[in-house]
């Protein structure tokens, strides 16, 4: 390497050192690869000074095909990732062969032939290295480095030159997936966002007025949608329709599948169907078209409140039995007496329902097992016996009620994020 070339360059192992450790401080600070690329030439130059650094790449390209990524004689920046476009493209040659040889190559005296297609990059330089940079074991890149004088590297340092080169390549590549994969996700959670907006204009904008009964309600899925559902349903002679559901899973394909079950409970062609065919009329349709053979269900409660006779009638398709406390006369109830299966898994499914006189006072929690199966950090279920015991609370309306609740599954989760959907509703008879 001539004099020139080892003017600037450290000439102690401690003056080489404080370059390295300024390297690294300012590569782990970049989060654009670009910049980060363009600090580590200036400072890889203070350790090994050249005239002239190519960079050039063979990636998506058949041989003998390459672009020229890099040039530190260009007067202007062009960026690989953003900017492709304007990158050369060549073909063949002595760059050609280089990248698609896969090897470091050592030139101590470059001669050129005018016709070289990489003639006008190269003319005036006499020595030349070829870093590759493997990638799956490919030499997708290569670093050409030129010094103007022949015999312009020491063969000593080529060794060091390509694992270092290389352990800087795996660098640049992980930076700019990890932009690639924060982009991605911006791009996948606009969309579930816009999911999650969607799948929340499905459920009741407004608590219906129902007589005798003060209703409260709360919705809130693990993720940005989720696959629980409420609905209410205005019948005729004053009774009302109150649905809860839970779809299997989280995310995404529970929130379709929970805009599916919205749109087929609302296009049911003839006069309203009690309990038990409503859910039938539900599997049916999801067996039929939208569920079949895979693992996906959903399960359902649900009932009719006559405000005239205060009297519930139910059928549950394997969900979470609603909680009921009669605060005259302290009992606790599970409505439990009318089980079947999922939503989904057989479709010749028949639905028991089952009545209940109601009273002046009577406490039902509607909810999905989000709610009981809230874990603490110890790993914890926060259970049915917790969810009965704010049940005792009988002076409250049911937005207390509802809230006292949701405050009790926070002290219990202790900061713990919901693993799964939760979906409450309270109805108080008054």
């Amino acid at each position: 390497m001539t004099t020139q070339s080892r003017v600037n360059e450290p000439t102690t192992w401690k003056e080489r050192l404080d370059v390295i450790v300024d390297m690294m401080r300012d590569m782990s600070q970049h989060t654009d690869p670009q910049a980060m690329v363009k600090s580590y030439g200036e400072k890889i130059q203070q350790l090994l000074s050249v005239d002239c650094r190519i960079s050039i790449s063979r990636r998506g390209l058949e041989a003998p095909w390459y672009r020229v990524t890099r040039n530190t004689s260009w007067s202007q920046e062009i960026n690989p990732w953003k900017e492709p476009d304007r990158l050369p493209l060549l073909k063949g040659g002595l760059l050609g062969r280089l990248i698609h040889g896969d090897q470091p190559v050592l030139i101590n005296d470059l001669q050129l032939d005018p016709a070289e297609p990489a003639y006008e990059l190269l003319q005036g330089y006499r020595s030349l290295l070829a870093v590759p940079m493997y990638d799956q074991g490919v030499a997708m890149n290569m670093v050409i480095m030129l010094q103007q004088e022949p015999n312009g590297f020491e063969e000593e340092q080529i060794p060091d030159l390509v694992w270092r080169s290389n352990l800087f390549g795996r660098v640049t590549s992980n930076l700019v997936l990890k932009e690639e994969l924060r982009q991605a996700y911006q791009v996948l959670d606009r969309e579930m966002k816009a999911v999650g907006d969607i799948q929340r204009s499905l459920l009741p904008s407004s608590l219906p007025s129902i007589p005798t009964l003060d209703i409260a309600c709360y919705y809130q899925p693990a993720q940005r949608a989720g696959g629980d559902y409420y609905d209410f349903f205005p019948m005729p002679d004053g009774k009302w329709g109150i649905f809860i559901a839970d779809v299997s899973g989280h995310g995404t394909p529970a929130a379709v599948l929970m805009a599916v079950t919205h749109c087929i409970a609302h296009t049911h062609p003839g006069p309203p169907l009690p309990p038990g065919k409503l859910l039938e009329y539900l599997n049916c349709h999801l067996c039929s078209r939208y569920i079949g053979t895979s693992s996906r269900f959903v399960t359902g409660f649900y009932c009719i409140y006559d405000p005239a006779r205060r009297v519930i009638t139910y059928a549950c398709a394997g969900h979470n039995p609603p909680r009921l406390k009669r605060c005259q006369d302290g009992s606790l109830l599970s409505l439990d007496q009318a089980r079947g299966l999922p939503l989904g898994i057989l479709k010749e499914t028949h639905y028991e329902e089952a009545e209940l006189q109601l009273q002046q006072g009577d406490q039902i929690i509607f909810y999905t097992d989000g709610i009981t199966e809230a874990q603490s950090t110890d790993g914890k279920f926060f259970g049915t016996e917790r969810l009965d015991h704010e049940l005792e609370k009988c002076s409250l309306l049911a937005n207390a009620l509802l809230n006292s609740v949701l405050r009790s599954v926070e002290r219990f989760a202790n900061g713990r994020p919901a693993d799964d959907d939760r979906t409450m509703i309270v109805a108080r008879l008054v």
